[in-house]
Order: structure tokens, then C-alpha cells, then sequence
């Protein structure tokens, strides 16, 4: 049986990074322990950062392993999935340091925003965040039609 998330991240925060790339966690989403560790990766074609505790990790790694992919596909898929992630770890304030590449490849200055997604949240441009929001939007009511939501 899947052990449930020891947290959810829920909710949408707006927070400002700093020049050296730091920002607050949203403290819901903390244990509270100075040095907590997560992992950074730009999502691969949607132009924000996933961000994962390390249980979260392994199942995205088995997940990929998992998949119907043929071998060498999943074998350069984990190696770029692991290529392009960077551990980061909360300090006493609650801050994340995010890595200069994936910023610049996010878009990611000034105005952010935090997206919860379950078990891993996500961090967005503000702009970019703003204008996804009516895929965002429509892909909830195609769901909640198909569900019965």
C-alpha cells in the first residue's frame, strides 16, 4: 500500500525572489526544521520549476522507469531527469535558494508564484503563471465533466 504525503501542497502564494535567487516557502508547506530538502527541476515543456520532497523524487524516477517508453528513452530520460535537478534546503527564515540556469530557464525574476500540486508544488513567473490560467481553468472543467466532479 502507498504511504499517504506527509504534506499537501495546496494553495496559490505570490512571493518576491531576491537578487541572490532566494524565496520563502510558504510556511503550510514546511515542517518547521530548518534544512529541509527539496528537489528542483524545470518541467520539461511547460516552462515552470517542480519542486519535490525526495519521496516524491523516487516515485517520478519510478514512474519513468515504469512507463511504457522503450529502454534507451527511459534510460536518457532519467539521466536528464537527473542531470537537470538541484537540491535545495529551507534555512532559518523558510528560504529556498533556486539555481541561476533553471530560473533563467523558467523565466523566474522578481514576482513568483507558488502552485501547489499534491505532493510537489510548482513555481511560475507571474506572468506566465497569469496567462495559464485559462488552460488551467478549462482542463479542471473537462475533468470535473468527466469525473461527475
Amino acid at each position: 500500500m502507498e504511504q499517504e504525503p506527509t504534506t499537501l501542497f495546496s494553495g496559490t502564494f505570490e512571493r518576491s525572489m531576491d537578487a541572490k535567487k532566494r524565496v520563502a516557502v510558504p510556511a503550510s508547506w514546511l515542517s518547521g526544521e530548518e534544512g529541509q530538502t527539496f528537489y528542483v527541476i524545470p518541467h520539461p515543456t511547460e516552462g515552470y520549476l517542480m519542486v519535490m520532497p525526495l519521496s516524491e523524487f523516487n516515485r517520478q524516477e519510478q514512474a519513468i522507469k515504469d512507463s511504457p517508453a522503450a529502454p534507451a528513452d527511459k534510460r536518457r530520460a532519467i539521466r536528464q531527469f537527473f542531470g537537470e535537478a538541484h537540491t535545495t534546503a529551507t534555512d532559518k527564515q523558510g528560504r529556498i535558494l533556486l539555481n541561476e540556469k533553471h530560473c533563467e530557464r523558467a523565466g523566474l525574476s522578481g514576482e513568483i508564484v507558488f502552485g501547489g500540486g499534491g505532493r510537489r508544488f510548482e513555481i511560475w513567473s507571474r506572468d506566465r503563471h497569469a496567462a495559464s490560467e485559462p488552460e488551467r481553468n478549462d482542463a479542471l472543467a473537462l475533468v470535473a465533466e468527466m469525473t461527475g466532479m
